[in-house]
């Protein structure tokens, strides 16, 4: 197979006689690669695949070189505006590198021209040159193949191309999208840093030449090596080379230039760099993803708040009818909100205390919800000095503030009086304007309906809860506010619950008992208190209260037999009867007052009872006591002492409970408490059956 293609010669001719010459024929066998070659210079470039692939199934060439011609092929058809098909044939090149392709996109010299391999392969192509001069050559040449054609002369250019000539516009976009392509797929390999940094920078160059923004914008809030050069963009290329310049550099470089003659010539790197392209043509989000992608949150930041400004002023200004309105607020407050809460996220892992409290405000005025977040956020390493992001906050964004104090009280267990007490007053402000927007009455005609849901769309609520009930539960769970500042504040409204608590909180029991029964009418809440309270006289109290209530109030007979029905038995009936009205109807309070003195009396009874038993218990109990003490034991010459064994005799003795007995010189010794088994009656008590009452 391989000596498909062979050179032959040929002789023929006449001899004197006119016989004919023998003809003779040499062949000569043609290396693989030259085929190889021939076949691509006549550009039949299936058959030159088809060959090495041939080569390679017989062993005659390696993977390598199948590599090596395809990354050939590509070539070739790219300088043919073929860029589709050369894109395919890089992609099943094993060995073809991304840098190869840097010079069709980016002109050299550049921060990357040192990572391109010098490889003309075979020669059969022109030098890498940007893809306007390719484009450019290849129309000139098909041109010129045009007029060869009417004058009759055979070209190597397709006659797709001649018949049909595109458009120098369209071969551009057709050679970025496939060298975007390869790109692309090139992401996915095992790259060097320095590549990976020329891959995505021109990449993210390519998309913006398509104008392909989600593409950027994606690519750019990726983990991703695009390089963005600041104003020491020289300096930088300058590090580059130095990294490299042992390995990569050719010696002749190094001598005939300096490293400022080379930074002068780079010098474009600092002018044309991603960050001034993507700003120049109004890719601005692009650029903010891609600062925030580098740590360059302040960057970051400040673009993310130009673009929401311009939103909300871009909105501020339309002054078209009203349908272009409502689609104008809901395309731009989109914008908006995508603005913020990209700014909230680099700002929620931000321990930057001036960077955060720099930015907290443009956020709150779009989103006050999302700029909580950035205050209590859990991701952020160090916590934000609670005084100083106090300060920051608007005084007019309560809830922003509201929600903060609450995350330090609640979530971090803050005990600075100074917080609980700004909590509950601003949480009373909150409550009295609420309060007194609810006895408002808004005529819904005169109310633009437009300007409501314009209102509605840019509020957030931050809590879920109401605002007085809030301030109730803080109100009475926490000990740490100031309940004398609080009142003052809510002294003359109609806050009654809350100005219970806080007399409760000061301890004025007749005041938090006046405004749960008389204003508030909550008997069951006022009894409560009474039970908390614990005394009889509370009772009595507010028996009173319910019987005589003041400001010519009309007594209040249900809540009076019912306090008598419920809590009788701890009321005095003569002070009872003493203090009832002659007003209060009879047959509301009689039945009340009988059930009352029966319970009285049978409480007095059973408290008889009860105090005749344990009586009779104590009796029992001493009457036990005095039948041990007067128990006798009898002793003879043959007992002997449990401590010591000694004979007792006449000596004196002692016996414990447990029946133990002991001369008098072991009980000495022992003590009066522990036996001779070692128990201890004062640890260890011991009961025998005769001493329980079975009374």
């Amino acid at each position: 197979m391989a000596s498909r293609f062979l050179d032959h010669h040929a002789e023929k001719g006449k001899g004197k006689a006119g016989r004919s010459w023998t003809t003779v024929m040499c062949y000569r066998k043609v290396p693989s690669e030259e085929q190889i070659k021939d076949l691509l210079r006549k550009k039949n470039f299936r058959e030159a695949i088809s060959l090495v692939e041939e080569l390679q199934n017989e062993g005659e060439m390696t993977r390598e070189t199948l590599s090596f011609v395809h990354a050939q092929v590509g070539f070739l058809l790219l300088f043919d505006l073929r860029f589709e098909e050369a894109v395919n044939h890089f992609l099943l090149s094993e060995t073809m590198e991304p840098s190869e392709l840097f010079p069709f996109i980016m002109r050299d010299p550049n921060r990357w021209s040192l990572l391109v391999p010098r490889n003309r392969y075979w020669g059969l192509h022109p030098p890498p040159s940007l893809l306007e001069k390719v484009v450019d050559d290849g129309l000139t040449g098909i041109q010129r193949a045009i007029f060869l054609k009417k004058a009759g002369v055979e070209t190597a250019v397709d006659d797709e191309f001649l018949q049909n000539p595109p458009s120098r516009a369209d071969l551009l976009e057709s050679a970025i999208k496939n060298m975007t392509r390869f790109l692309e797929a090139s992401r996915h390999k095992d790259l060097a840093p320095l590549v990976c940094e020329g891959v995505d920078t021109l990449l993210m160059y390519l998309y913006r030449a398509l104008n392909r923004v989600d593409d950027m914008e994606r690519l750019a809030s990726s983990d991703n090596s695009c390089v963005v050069v600041s104003p020491s963009g020289a300096f930088q290329t300058l590090i580059c080379f130095a990294n490299f310049r042992n390995a990569m550099m050719p010696a002749y470089l190094l001598k005939s230039f300096s490293w400022i003659r080379i930074a002068i010539k780079l010098k474009w790197t600092v002018q044309e760099e991603l960050e001034s392209l993507l700003s120049e043509s109004g890719h601005l989000r692009a650029l903010a993803f891609l600062y925030a992608s580098k740590g360059m949150s302040s960057k970051s930041l400040s673009i993310w708040r130009v673009l929401a400004r311009n939103y909300s002023s871009s909105y501020l200004n339309d002054s078209h009818g009203a349908n272009h309105l409502q689609d104008t607020i809901n395309s731009i407050s989109s914008d908006q909100e995508t603005a913020v809460m990209e700014a909230s996220k680099i700002l929620e892992s931000s321990s930057d205390q001036e960077l955060v409290l720099q930015h907290l405000g443009w956020i709150a005025d779009i989103n006050q919800l999302l700029a909580v977040q950035v205050l209590v956020s859990e991701k952020r390493t160090d916590l934000l000095p609670p005084d100083e992001v106090i300060a920051a906050i608007d005084p007019r964004k309560v809830d922003i503030l509201l929600r903060y104090l609450q995350w330090l009280i609640e979530d971090q267990d803050s005990g600075d009086t100074r917080f609980h007490t700004t909590y509950a007053l601003l949480l009373s402000k909150s409550a009295l304007d609420a309060n007194e927007k609810e006895h408002v009455t808004q005529n819904p005609e005169v109310v633009n309906q437009k300007e409501i849901n314009i209102s509605d769309r840019w509020n957030n609520s931050i809590f879920d809860t109401h605002v007085r009930e809030r301030l109730q539960f803080f109100l009475q769970s926490s000990d740490l506010y100031d309940p004398e500042e609080v009142l003052d504040l809510v002294e003359g409204s109609e806050l009654w619950l809350e100005k219970a608590i806080l007399y409760r909180k000061l301890g004025q029991e007749t005041l938090v008992l006046q405004i749960l029964a008389l204003k508030l009418e909550d008997c069951e809440a006022a009894e409560q208190y009474c039970a908390e309270i614990g005394r009889p006289d509370a009772y009595m109290q507010l028996l009173e209260m319910y019987l005589e209530p003041m400001n010519g109030k009309e007594p209040m007979f249900k809540a009076a037999v019912r306090l008598l029905h419920n809590h009788g038995e701890m009321l005095d009936p003569l002070q009872v009867l003493e203090r009832l009205s002659p007003d209060m109807p009879l047959q509301l309070a009689s039945e009340t007052i009988l059930r009352m003195l029966r319970a009285r009396l049978h409480h007095h009874r059973q408290g008889q009872i009860v105090h005749n038993l344990s009586r009779a218990l104590d009796i029992d109990a001493s009457l036990a006591r005095f039948e041990e003490r007067s128990r006798h034991v009898l002793i003879n010459d043959e007992s002997v002492c449990d401590s010591c064994h000694a004979r007792l005799g006449t000596k004196l003795f002692a016996m414990y409970p447990d029946d133990t007995i002991v001369c008098y010189k072991c009980f000495r010794r022992q003590g009066e408490s522990t036996s001779v088994s070692g128990r201890d009656f004062k640890k260890d008590t011991l009961y025998k059956p005769g001493w329980l009452v079975t009374r």
